[in-house]
C-alpha cells in the first residue's frame, strides 16, 4: 500500500515538467514584437529560469518517489519470494516418501527454484510496472482532456487496438508458458540423474548417447522458449507502432487546431510530452504480460504440489515415553496390485532382537518402513507398547527409532558434522567410542583432518563400507529405544562386520533391534529370525530352529558357509 503511494506521487511529478515546458512555449508566443528588446530578454530569461527550477524539481522529487516505490513494491517481492520459498519446502518436508517416490526431483527442484522466481517477477516488477502504467494513463488521459478534449480524443485512438492485440496475444504466451516449464522441469531433471550417475556413464562409455539424449531434450526446451520469444517479440514493435502514430496524429491534428485558434502551441508541446511519456509504460505491457502469464503457470505448478496432502497423520498425537515393545497383527501393504507384505504377524519384546531374511522383494525392507511410518499399511494393525502406531505423534515417535537406511546417504560435510547430525548434545568421548565401535578410528586417523575432514557430496570420498559404517554410527549416537538396520553390512568386511554386529549386540536389552540381512551372520544370534518370500513368513524361530526346519534359511546358511570356506 505504501508502495502504490509513492507510485501515485512520482506519476504526479512526472506531469509537471510536460505542463512547464508548454508554460515556456507560451511565454515565448506570448511576447509581442512591439517589446523592447531588455524588457523582452529580462522577461524571457526571468521567466524561463524560474521554468528551468521548478522542471529540475519536479524531476527530482519524481526521482526520490520512484526510488522509494522500486524499494518497497519490489524489496515486498523479495520477502514473498523467499516465504514462498520456506513454505514450500516446508511443505515438502511434511509429505510421505511416496510423494517423492512418484515426483521426479528434477521437477521438485524446478518448482522451488524457477516457479518460485516466476512469481517473484510477477508480484514485483509486474505489479510495479502495471501501477505505474495504470496511474500514469488515468493522470495523463485527465490532463489531455482539461486541456484540449478534441486532440484527446485523435490521440486515444489506437487505444481499442491496443487492448485487442493484448487479449489476442496473453493467451498465446499462457499455453506456451505452461510447455517452456514443463520443458525445463524435464531438461533439469534429466541433468541431476546423468550428474548422479557419472560414474556409470563413464564405465559404461556411455558419454555420447547421454549427451545425445540431454541435446534432444535442451532442443526441445529451446524450441518452446524460442516460440514464446517470438509471440512475445510482436509486442514491442506494435506498440512503439501504435505510439508513434498517436504522436503524428498529435503533430497533425494539432496543427490543425492551432490554425483553428482552438488551442496554443504549448498544448502541442504537452501533447507531444504526454505521448512520448507514455512510449515506455505502453511499450512494458508485452513485457509484463508475458510474465504475468508465466507467472500463472508457474504458480499452477506450484499449486498442484501445496495441494498434496499427507496420508499419515497422527490420530491422536500421543506423546508419552515409548518402551519399545512391536507387535504387527496381519499386516498387508501394495504399491501398486500386488500385495508386498501380506499378513505378517509377529512380536518383539522391549530390548529384543528380531533379524528378517528374505530374497529381494520379499517385502523386508518395508516393514522397517512401515513401523517409522513412512507408509501406512492397508490392512491389519502395529502396536508399540500395547497402543496402536497410529496414534502417537509422528515426530515423537521418530524420536525414539533409529533407521539406517539400505541406501548409505552422507551430507556435503566434515565426517563429525555427519555424525553429530543425530544428536548434537554427543560429547567428544561418546563419539570417539562410538567410531570406534563401527571399525572407523583406524581409517578416520589416516585423514589428514580426522573428523573434521570435508567428505564431498554423498560422500563421494569414502568407500560403500565406509559409507555404511559411519550411517550406522549416526544411529547409534542417536538416544533411541527402536534401532532398524536396513541391510546396511553388505559393502563392509567379514572380519569388521563380525566387530561391529558384537558392538550392536551389547545393546541387548536396552535397544529393541531389527536387523535386515541376506547375511546370516548378521542375524544368528537375534532373538528370533523371521524368514519372508512374496510378503509373507515362511519360517520363524531362533538360528537353531530355523536350521532344523531344513528350509530357505537352513539352504541359504549352507551355501553362505561353502562360500566362506
Amino acid at each position: 500500500m505504501l508502495g502504490i503511494c509513492f507510485v501515485i506521487f512520482s506519476n504526479i511529478f512526472s506531469l509537471l515538467p510536460a505542463k512547464f515546458i508548454g508554460d515556456a512555449f507560451r511565454i515565448i508566443e506570448n511576447i509581442t514584437v512591439g517589446s523592447e528588446i531588455n524588457q523582452f530578454s529580462d522577461t524571457l530569461n526571468n521567466d524561463l529560469l524560474k521554468i528551468i527550477v521548478f522542471i529540475f524539481l519536479s524531476v527530482v522529487i519524481k526521482g526520490v518517489f520512484m526510488f522509494l516505490m522500486r524499494q518497497t513494491i519490489i524489496v515486498v517481492s523479495r520477502k514473498i519470494e523467499y516465504d514462498l520459498k520456506n513454505e514450500i519446502y516446508n511443505h515438502y518436508q511434511s509429505l510421505s516418501i511416496s510423494f517423492f517416490r512418484n515426483n521426479k526431483l528434477g521437477d521438485i527442484l524446478n518448482r522451488i527454484s524457477e516457479d518460485v522466481s516466476k512469481v517473484r517477477m510477477y508480484l514485483g516488477p509486474a505489479i510495479l510496472y502495471s501501477l505505474n502504467l495504470s496511474f500514469l494513463l488515468v493522470f495523463v488521459i485527465c490532463r489531455m482532456i482539461v486541456i484540449s478534449p478534441e486532440l484527446t480524443f485523435w490521440v486515444l485512438i489506437p487505444l481499442p487496438l491496443l487492448s485487442f492485440l493484448i487479449y489476442k496475444i496473453s493467451s498465446a504466451i499462457h499455453s506456451n508458458s505452461e510447455l517452456v516449464q514443463i520443458k525445463l522441469a524435464a531438461l533439469t531433471n534429466i541433468t541431476q540423474q546423468f550428474i548422479r550417475s557419472i560414474k556409470i556413464l563413464k564405465s559404461s562409455n556411455s558419454e555420447k548417447k547421454s549427451l545425445n539424449h540431454f541435446n534432444d531434450l535442451s532442443n526441445a526446451y529451446m524450441e518452446s522458449q524460442l516460440s514464446l520469444v517470438r509471440i512475445n517479440s510482436l509486442f514491442f514493435p506494435l506498440m512503439i507502432l501504435l505510439v508513434g502514430m498517436s504522436t503524428l496524429i498529435t503533430v497533425w491534428v494539432g496543427e490543425r487546431l492551432v490554425r483553428l485558434e482552438m488551442i496554443d502551441i504549448g498544448v502541442i508541446a504537452e501533447f507531444i510530452i504526454y505521448v512520448n511519456m507514455l512510449t515506455w509504460p505502453v511499450t512494458s505491457i508485452g513485457w509484463v504480460t508475458s510474465i504475468v502469464q508465466t507467472a500463472a503457470a508457474s504458480q499452477k505448478r506450484i499449486n498442484e504440489f501445496l495441494s498434496k496432502k499427507n496420508d499419515i497423520v497422527s490420530e491422536k498425537s500421543i506423546k508419552k515415553n515409548i518402551l519399545g515393545n512391536i507387535s504387527f497383527q496381519n499386516v498387508s501393504f501394495k504399491y501398486s496390485k500386488d500385495d508386498v507384505v501380506n499378513q505378517i504377524s509377529f512380536h518383539v519384546k522391549k530390548g529384543e532382537f528380531l533379524g528378517i531374511i528374505g530374497h529381494v522383494g520379499s517385502g523386508k525392507s518395508t516393514l522397517l518402513e512401515l513401523i517409522c511410518r513412512f507408509i501406512k499399511p492397508e490392512k491389519g494393525n502395529i502396536y508399540l507398547d500395547q497402543e496402536p502406531i497410529e496414534n502417537f505423534d509422528i515426530n515423537h515417535l521418530r524420536s525414539f527409532i533409529s533407521f539406517v537406511p539400505q541406501e548409505s546417504f552422507l551430507f556435503s560435510e566434515t565426517i563429525r558434522n555427519n555424525l553429530l547430525f543425530a544428536n548434537e548434545n554427543t560429547s567428544e568421548e561418546e563419539l570417539v567410542n562410538i567410531v570406534d565401535a563401527v571399525c572407523m578410528t583406524h581409517d578416520i586417523s589416516r585423514f589428514e583432518f580426522g573428523l573434521d575432514t570435508y567428505i564431498g557430496e554423498r560422500g563421494i570420498t569414502l568407500s560403500g563400507g565406509q559409507k555404511q559404517r559411519l550411517n550406522i554410527a549416526r544411529a547409534l549416537l542417536k538416544k533411541s529405544k527402536i534401532l532398524l538396520i536396513d541391510d546396511s553390512l553388505s559393502n563392509i568386511d567379514v572380519e569388521n562386520e563380525k566387530k561391529i554386529l558384537s558392538n550392536i549386540y551389547s545393546f541387548k536389552g536396552k535397544k529393541t533391534t531389527l536387523i535386515v540381512s541376506n547375511r546370516i551372520s548378521a542375524i544368528s544370534k537375534c532373538d528370533q529370525i523371521i524368514v519372508l518370500s512374496n510378503g509373507r513368513v515362511i519360517e520363524k524361530g531362533n538360528h537353531l530352529d530355523l536350521l532344523k526346519l531344513n528350509g530357505y534359511y537352513k539352504k541359504i546358511h549352507d551355501i553362505q558357509n561353502n562360500i566362506f570356506k
